[in-house]
């Protein structure tokens, strides 16, 4: 489970902010991933993803636990009051199941996405190699806003990795 006590960097752009743990990697569809234990990972959306989803109505996974996954795998779907996306794998290595706290109230993906509100886990698992780091994703979410500034029409997905 996810540490509370995370060091974290503050965001702000625009009309938006996040609190984004400094040891989290992250990935260019807004997901984040937390190593708990060496090559266990707990994974969640970012706070930019569930702004982008609206509050989350419901969703589910189409895989088992023990399954092998790659990064770029569907896992399931979610759904929010703005949109329906594709859950994708961001890791390789063994479906873990999801967060049994979300499946019964799946508010916590928004109100808490870096601590309770993980979807997922992977286990005996390594991120996918186009992650993040923090910087990284900071420099990312930069892009992303500003093009989101100058294209309006042009809404971000949370395409697969």
């Amino acid at each position: 489970m996810p540490d509370p006590m995370l060091e974290t960097l503050h965001f702000r752009r625009h009309h938006f902010s996040a609190r984004l743990p400094v040891r989290y990697r992250y990935t260019e569809s807004h997901f984040w991933l937390d190593e708990v234990r060496p090559g266990d990972w707990c994974i969640g959306l970012t706070s930019f993803a569930t702004r982008m989803l609206g509050e989350i109505v419901e969703f589910d996974f189409e895989v088992e636990p023990g399954e092998t996954v790659a990064a770029g795998d569907e896992l399931g779907w979610i759904e929010g009051f703005k949109a329906v996306s594709t859950i994708y794998c961001v890791a390789a290595g063994r479906f873990g199941g999801h967060q049994p706290l979300v499946k019964e109230d799946p508010e916590l993906i928004c109100s808490d996405p870096l601590e309770r509100g993980w979807l997922y886990s992977i286990v005996e698992g390594e991120p996918d190699p186009g992650a993040l780091d923090v910087r990284g994703y900071i420099a990312f979410l930069e892009q992303t806003i500003d093009r989101m500034r100058d294209e309006p029409w042009k809404s971000p997905g949370m395409e697969g990795s």
